[in-house]
């Protein structure tokens, strides 16, 4: 009896001190001690339990009279024993008479080997329990794809599912796919895991919402958003229901990839599902539509959003003010910061640096000093203001400002030296660059690569080319790696001045050292190369931009635009304007003005208009530029009256004529002999706010020089 009362205190507790185990696996206690309480040992317990297991013996166990189980077994085997002893101790077991394995047994050693990652090891032991005739179960399974995946095994993981049916009779529920589809996208192998699905549906297994869910992300991961709403789409077939989770998934991949509109119609759609909403799926939306300079989109999603009860975060509010002032509303942004609940300096810092890049430094200084009440600036307000002051010419504020930083215990970063250094440069002034790096210099801190690119750009704009590959090689000497911007800086300082072969040299010796070129770079050298008529080599280079993947943009087909307007290739320029549409890159002004002129210096002026109506059609709103060119067209076909009538268009435009308007338009009529009609422009021109220029005057002379009135003394 006491025997058996000793032996249920071994079985019974979760965690028994291993000296106590040591006792109870002894000898049989004399009657000297067999009114003693087992649980209490004689010493005082051990604390260190490498001091505690280090004492464990085999050897005791063997000479037990306590006959082993598979539930004590399994208890032994939970202790945190190493995998020699704990597979010693499971061998030992298998040979004692009367004793044969349990599923639970071989779960405990097989989850201590998987989890240490003695696979090998484990492989045998599921060979062994099918000897055996253990019936395994699906959990065990699910343990081995949990720890494939753990150790960058996707194909075992995936070899588990095959295995568990046709070896070992355990046919896979939903269970072991959707655990084996989570852990691989979790760790990177979204192939592997669409394939895991793809198996799941073949092999006739239901999925459930959450395997669409981890199949979508898979795909979402990969880029191939359309086959995931592909997924959404077949939901139903099999019986599910997309939730919360799959909507945020594809409205957050669409909108990566620009499709907002895709995107929204999602929104809505899980609006009606009645899917619970969270401010970050309104978020994504919002800021793809600021993205595209859809403010007014945007700013209708956020009244919906606050319609709807959620309430918008910061970000939501930072997304929309940083689109409006991209796009010049900074008066509407400034607006924005009123209905912000807890206004930060972040918010604060876009609506300056709005102002300041709309040239509109006055208000952005009187933001700055009403902001200064509430919300203390920091290094970004003050580097935003410095570089507002250089840009309109402030020098000497832009210091006095950088004084007044220091003064409120603010230290000027390196992107504010930068700034500095940059606009000094820019304008000529080295002294002041050089003082600012000294004072760098004094402060502990060095130009980083942004602020070499920087003084290497000015260097080469400024002629110095000695000076610029001096600070190349100090560059690498500090342990700055020089990247495309600093070639691109030299290559453009080389092609500016005619000077090829040395462009392409440095062009090689960057692609020597593993920086790769991009659009800016195949630019430089295409535009190069067209200039002095070398259409070959400029091919060549388009090619080869293509075949490294690099996208052409709106400055490489303006360039090849312009160059084969230029020798009366017009068709073929018109081809590029498709062909731009066609890959998705928008023509802007310039491409359009370029079609435009070449039209119209080959005389298809009428094709020119039809092309400015195509160029409102497609998005893009004509400039001045694109009006005086029809003008000219108009005029140099005979048709003055009708370039009159454009200028008068230009009001319902509302775009204002400038000075060469009105020289190509009193240039024409004077040639027309129109000399009264010409007067009556300047009039009209000095009226409007205009100072007619040498040219003006040089155009009037010259005719009435030829036909001399009286009328020109009254004008």
């Amino acid at each position: 009896m006491l025997k058996r009362l000793h032996t249920y205190a071994i079985v019974t507790k979760k965690l028994t001190p291993l000296h106590l185990l040591r006792l109870s696996f002894s000898s049989p206690p004399s009657s000297a001690d067999s009114d003693s309480n087992p649980e209490q040992p004689s010493t005082s317990p051990e604390n260190d339990w490498d001091k505690l297991l280090d004492p464990f013996n085999l050897q005791q166990l063997r000479l037990s009279f306590n006959r082993i189980t598979p539930y004590r077994l399994r208890k032994l085997l939970e202790l945190p024993l190493d995998i020699p002893t704990s597979l010693r101790l499971f061998n030992w077991a298998s040979a004692q008479r009367g004793y044969s394995h349990s599923y639970s047994v071989y779960f405990t050693i097989i989850q201590k080997l998987a989890n240490a990652g003695e696979f090998s090891t484990v492989y045998e032991l599921l060979l062994r329990s099918k000897e055996e005739g253990v019936v395994l179960k699906e959990p065990l399974f699910v343990l081995l794809i949990k720890c494939y995946c753990k150790s960058g095994m996707p194909d075992n993981a995936a070899k588990v599912l095959d295995e568990m049916s046709e070896l070992f009779g355990c046919v896979p529920t939903f269970l072991s796919y959707n655990m084996a589809l989570d852990l691989l996208v979790a760790s990177g192998f979204y192939s592997d895991a669409l394939d895991i699905f793809q198996k799941m549906l073949q092999r006739g297994i239901s999925p459930t919402t959450f395997s669409f869910s981890v199949a979508m992300k898979a795909f979402c991961q990969i880029g191939k958003v359309d086959s995931a709403c592909a997924l959404l789409r077949s939901m139903a077939r099999h019986g599910c229901v997309a939730d919360s989770i799959i909507y945020q998934t594809l409205i957050h991949a669409l909108c990566g990839q620009g499709s907002v509109d895709e995107a929204s119609r999602l929104l809505d759609e899980m609006i009606h599902m009645g899917c619970p909403l969270d401010v970050n799926t309104f978020n994504d939306i919002i800021h793809c539509l600021c993205k595209f300079n859809r403010i007014q989109d945007a700013a209708k999603l956020l009244d919906k959003m606050i319609f709807r009860g959620y309430t918008p975060d910061a970000h939501t509010y930072g997304f929309l003010i940083h689109g409006m002032c991209k796009i010049g509303k900074v008066d509407k942004a400034k607006a924005l910061l009123n209905q912000v609940p807890e206004l930060n300096t972040v918010l604060v810092n876009m609506v300056i640096c709005g102002y300041v890049k709309s040239g509109r430094f006055n208000e952005g200084e009187i933001l700055f000093e009403l902001m200064s009440h509430r919300h203390k600036p920091d290094v970004y307000t003050y580097s935003i203001l410095i570089h507002g002051l250089c840009k309109i010419g402030r020098y000497g504020a832009a210091l006095d400002l950088l004084g007044e930083m220091e003064a409120s215990d603010m230290s000027p970063n390196v992107n504010t030296y930068t700034i500095l250094i940059h606009s000094f440069c820019k304008a000529g002034f080295w002294d002041y660059a050089n003082r600012i790096l000294e004072e760098m210099s004094l402060k502990g801190l060095s130009l980083n690569s942004v602020g070499y690119n920087c003084l290497i750009y000015s260097l080469c704009k400024d002629g110095q080319l000695n000076e610029a590959m001096c600070l190349l090689e100090e560059m690498r000497t500090r342990g700055y790696k020089p990247d495309v911007y600093t070639f691109n800086a030299l290559i453009c300082h080389f092609c500016n001045d005619n000077q090829i072969e040395e462009a392409l040299y440095m062009f090689q010796n960057m692609l020597a050292e593993g920086i790769e070129a991009d659009t800016a770079t195949y630019n430089i050298l295409i535009n190069a190369f067209l200039c002095i008529g070398e259409w070959r080599e400029a091919l060549k280079l388009t090619n080869e931009m293509m075949h490294q993947d690099c996208l052409m943009d709106n400055i490489t087909y303006n360039i090849l635009i312009k160059a084969l307007c230029r020798v009366g290739e017009v068709d073929e320029g018109l081809c590029l304007l498709e062909e731009m549409v066609r890959k998705g890159t928008n023509p802007n002004n310039i491409s359009y003005n370029l079609v435009i002129d070449g039209l119209c210096k080959s005389g298809r002026v009428h094709e020119a208009h039809q092309m400015l109506r195509e160029m409102i059609t497609r998005g893009s709103t004509p400039d001045i530029v694109t009006y005086n060119t029809l003008i000219n067209g108009f005029c140099k076909m005979g048709q003055v009256r009708v370039g009159l009538n454009i200028l008068e268009r230009l009001n319902n435009e509302f775009i204002e004529p400038d000075v060469i308007t009105y020289n190509i338009l009193i240039s024409w009529h004077c040639k027309e002999k129109m000399l009264d009609d010409a007067s009556m422009l300047l009039i009209r021109m000095v009226q409007g706010g205009l100072v007619p220029n040498y040219r003006t005057w040089s155009i009037l002379v010259h005719s009435f020089v030829q036909e001399p009135i009286d009328f020109i003394l009254e004008s």
